[in-house]
């Protein structure tokens, strides 16, 4: 079978700290579906239907997650870098490859973003937005809306939502073994790398707890952000006073139960607290 996406899904989760140790990031859900099947769908509803990821955390986890998505899960024991994921499809790439974070909450221009990237015969294509401030390194472009190498700068500064489009050109720059990463790679050996600048829409990256607790209670307020400040796993049943606490799959308290900056989950048959 052919693919024509693939969602990134390998990553370590050092920064959910505890919570790594019940699910990995695209595995949270919201609204009772997970990160990786909200992907999927978005992916979906632009005609992106073959659909792939990889897979290092807790892999059975990803499977699950994924289960009746129709998204074939590449496990990957040895973490790859930022691109070398892609090589799990690259010889089954059906033309460009649209490329996604399991990670990020979003409901991405797909279409749009796949017509731009045609009509300025891109070999990669970034979905850029305005820099909104804070952490993430800027993006700069030169007047064609090329894709500058880092230390450069010249229009922006944009931030990188994570949606990409990638040519068989860029994918048949990735080393044949080992990580790969997408800058030193790929970027630094293309001419026709381009970021596509769209309005700034809705997004959450979903890299931390408190990001989990925060994108819960604005998309999921009925669901799993039904408690104020914390985050509740649809597996999960809260009682008692919580104050900043991830309940996740599996996690029953009882009533009397006062708690503050716990994460909460049931492993093998026992209940876990875990500190945030």
């Amino acid at each position: 079978m052919t693919i024509d996406g693939f969602i990134l899904a390998a990553g370590l989760g050092t920064r959910m700290g505890p919570l790594s140790r019940a699910l990995p990031k695209p595995a949270w859900p919201f609204n009772g579906r997970p990160l990786i099947a909200l992907a999927a769908d978005g992916l979906r509803r632009a005609g992106i239907m073959n659909l792939a990821c990889n897979a290092h955390v807790l892999p059975d986890r990803i499977r699950e997650a994924a289960r009746g998505t129709g998204i074939e899960v590449c496990p990957e024991p040895v973490l790859l870098g930022t691109a070398g994921g892609l090589r799990h499809v690259r010889d089954r790439a059906s033309g460009e490859l649209a490329v996604w974070n399991g990670d990020i909450l979003a409901d991405p221009p797909w279409e749009a973003f796949r017509e731009r990237h045609r009509a300025l015969g891109s070999d990669l294509s970034w979905l850029l937005i305005p820099h909104p401030g804070g952490p993430w390194n800027p993006v700069w472009l030169d007047r064609t809306g090329r894709i500058l190498p880092p230390g450069q700068t010249g229009e922006g500064p944009y931030h990188f939502v994570g949606p990409a489009f990638w040519s068989p050109r860029a994918l048949a720059l990735l080393p044949e073994e080992g990580p790969a990463d997408v800058k030193v790679h790929v970027l630094a050996n293309l001419d026709r790398a381009f970021g596509v600048v769209v309005d700034p829409f809705p997004f959450y990256e979903i890299g931390s707890p408190d990001q989990l607790i925060e994108a819960a209670a604005r998309v999921a307020p009925e669901a799993e952000g039904r408690i104020p400040g914390c985050y509740v796993h649809p597996e999960a049943r809260p009682a008692g006073d919580l104050r900043h606490c991830v309940l996740g799959p599996g996690a029953r308290l009882h009533p009397a139960f006062r708690d503050q900056d716990g994460f909460w989950f049931e492993e093998g048959g026992h209940l876990v607290r875990l500190a945030l």
